[in-house]
């Protein structure tokens, strides 16, 4: 009876179900797994007559899978681990007409992956596109080898060489661990820094999310993906792995590393990769699990917070929140703050800096009213649309990486503004209520560098939590910003006039500030 489920019907909505027991279950149209989602954990109970003594149950369609589903296709429900299949029939969506198509632009398959993104996964992928991938996984394993680490194939791609010596269908991209011989998060972090210097000096495109993990971007036929590389190191008998490994281990189950099979290509692996696969996905390890959801303990997840994670909260989901828009150029509206930025610009004869500009649209915006603009983000990849838009219309718009919660980054950027002989607006616009309090107090930091010499302003607008705030708080929003505290903040740096106030915009409070620094005499 654990394994028993049927399916009640299909719609636009989802599947209705009856089910005993939790179990992971594929969704597949015309032979491709598109969707897997565990019948209880993932399903709501819906209103009606139950089944039996069972009642009946509702798996939502993932948002970005719902908008594919038009059309006609054969729908195949089947158990991930046992392959039992529990329906297979056509199936009408939408408007029924033509086929269902879970494909991109460029006509890859797609499939949503374990962290809920729609991806080109592995499953639908050609023996090429998959060899250019280990081609590449290789590749990073013997630059890291060359700046002196003992790298291995981790997570997904250690469980696909282990469990079925192939890659697995549902992933979507390839892991990579390391542990380091240091035993101090500090020469951690400063030796995962190193490694990326000597990577990128060998021209290796790598964005950074963490002190101690980073991506390698590689090409794979069509198709760009990205290399996660995971530090971690062993300290009083217990394991840290970037990602979610913290456990109690032994020095011997990860040296000597040995090999593993991975579609016939032998890859260095732990000396012990069941202990590590343990680790990382429990001992159940060995069930096919398409939808597992890691379930990181508390104590963890403080750790990693602590010694690394510090540098870039939120930055999964705006790491997701680029990826969705990548190809599409910015067309919001501009925003009343870069409207307001666009007036003090032209009065003063200033360029804006847009701090958290996002995808750009106010950037692209302002440029194109013949202001130099310089858009900062700490995920520059979500600016190249409005950067390549910028290009084609030989725009003033120039694109930087900043992150306000690495002190370096902030120190650097600053420097180099105050070097600049130039009066500036800096555009701040939900900003404050994103990043953590280090972050407020950087950007702080940065008007004083930017704005003190030659003078000028700041324009900033943040939501500030209420008990009474309707809906959902925002899944971006970081802590709660504290208004008087953050214009203390700005008079400290430096401003001589700070002015604020508090509005109610699309029912939430929301700050409004301007920060005034006036030229040094």
């Amino acid at each position: 009876m654990g394994r028993y489920l049927r399916v009640r019907g299909i719609d636009d909505h989802g599947l209705c179900l009856v089910v005993l027991g939790d179990r992971p279950v594929d969704v597949c149209v015309d032979g491709r797994r598109v969707w897997t989602f565990w019948s209880l954990r993932d399903t709501v109970a819906r209103g009606g007559p139950a089944v039996g003594r069972y009642p009946l149950r509702r798996a939502s369609w993932p948002k970005k899978l719902r908008r594919h589903l038009s059309g006609r296709g054969r729908i195949t429900v089947r158990d991930s681990a046992a392959g039992i299949v529990y329906f297979d029939d056509e199936v009408v969506l939408g408007d029924g007409e033509g086929p269902i198509l879970v494909r991109n632009r460029q006509g890859v398959d797609l499939g949503v992956d374990k962290s809920g993104r729609l991806v080109p996964t592995f499953a639908n992928r050609s023996e090429d596109n998959i060899a250019s991938l280990l081609d590449a996984t290789e590749a990073v394993i013997a630059a890291l080898e060359d700046a002196g680490l003992e790298p291995f194939i981790a997570y997904g791609t250690l469980l696909g060489a282990v469990r079925e010596g192939a890659v697995l269908g549902h992933d979507s991209d390839a892991d990579i661990g390391y542990v380091s011989r240091h035993t101090n998060p500090v020469d951690v972090a400063r030796e995962s820094f190193a490694v990326q210097r000597h990577l990128a000096e060998r021209g290796w495109r790598i964005s950074r999310y963490s002190g101690a993990s980073f991506k390698i971007y590689v090409k794979e036929g069509e198709v760009t993906r990205g290399l996660d590389v995971f530090g971690g190191f062993l300290a009083s008998g217990r394991l840290y792995l970037m990602g979610e490994v913290g456990v109690e281990f032994e020095p011997e189950w990860i040296r000597p590393r040995t090999t593993a099979t991975l579609e016939g290509r032998p890859m260095p692996v732990p000396a012990r990769p069941d202990k590590f696969l343990e680790a990382m996905y429990g001992p159940g390890w060995r069930m096919p699990d398409p939808a597992f959801q890691f379930t990181t303990p508390d104590r963890t997840i403080r750790a990693f917070n602590d010694w690394f994670r510090g540098l870039q909260p939120g930055i999964r989901y705006w790491h997701r929140h680029a990826h969705h828009g990548a190809n599409k150029p910015p067309k919001r509206r501009p925003s009343a703050q870069a409207r307001r930025a666009a007036k003090v610009a032209r009065r003063q004869n200033a360029d804006v800096l847009d701090v958290g500009a996002g995808r750009g649209a106010d950037s692209l915006w302002l440029a194109r009213k013949g202001i130099g603009v310089t858009a900062y983000d700490y995920v520059p990849q979500a600016l190249r649309k409005a950067s390549e838009c910028a290009e084609e219309e030989s725009l003033d718009l120039s694109v930087r990486y900043l992150n306000l919660t690495e002190w370096r980054s902030v120190f650097a950027e600053g420097a180099r503004l105050a070097r600049l002989p130039r009066r500036r607006v800096v555009l701040a616009n939900h900003v404050v209520d994103a990043t953590s309090s280090p972050g407020r107090e950087a950007l702080a930091r940065l008007c004083s560098m930017a704005l003190r010499e030659r003078g000028g302003r700041l324009l900033a607008e943040f939501y500030v939590p209420t008990e009474d705030m309707p809906g959902d708080v925002p899944e971006w929003m970081v802590g709660k910003p504290d208004a008087d505290v953050f214009t203390t903040l700005l008079r400290d740096a430096g401003a001589s006039r700070v002015n604020a106030k508090v509005l109610l915009l699309q029912g939430r409070p929301t700050v409004r500030v301007e920060g005034v620094w006036k030229a040094c005499s």
